[in-house]
């Protein structure tokens, strides 16, 4: 820990130390499991309506943990990937008047599928493509809720 003294005498911390000091969290980390939690709760609830959608409970040997390692899965994809794809169609998000974005979803849901069949985890996004898109369009309305239930952290 770096203290300094200021003009008054008092000792000073850096912010950052003095913020875990006092037991605050780093709004990033705390925003970052809020959409875990968030994206976890909305693959739960897709593979409870859409047949075909599933997850085991292989690697952790419980399905809440394999949830939450799917969920996070799904939060980078769409951190990094979604962005990309999302600029490359921009003419079908504008002929489709935004209805494009439920195949974006349902892309970045096999593509997690994919990531987590390497890394051994149980995630079926479902064997077909309609399927695929039930699931896509259950996530992204689940996640619109819990986003308006949930919202970020500002401080």
């Amino acid at each position: 820990m770096v203290t300094r003294l200021g003009r008054d005498g008092e000792s000073r911390i850096r912010p950052g130390v003095a913020d875990r000091l006092r037991g605050r969290q780093n709004p990033f980390v705390v925003n970052f499991a809020i959409k875990v939690v968030a994206n976890a709760i909305a693959i739960w609830v897709a593979t409870l309506i859409v047949p075909g959608v599933g997850v085991s409970d292989e690697p952790a040997g419980n399905t809440a943990v394999t949830l939450l390692i799917v969920g996070a899965l799904f939060g980078v994809v769409n951190a990094l990937i979604k962005p990309v794809v999302k600029v490359l169609s921009l003419p079908f998000y504008i002929l489709t008047l935004g209805l494009f974005a439920f195949v974006v979803n349902a892309a970045m849901l096999k593509i997690v599928e994919w990531l987590s069949g390497n890394l051994g985890i149980g995630f079926e996004a479902g064997p077909f493509f309609w399927s695929t898109l039930g699931a896509a369009v259950v996530v992204t309305l689940v996640g619109m809720v819990l986003n308006v239930l949930l919202p970020d952290r500002k401080d």
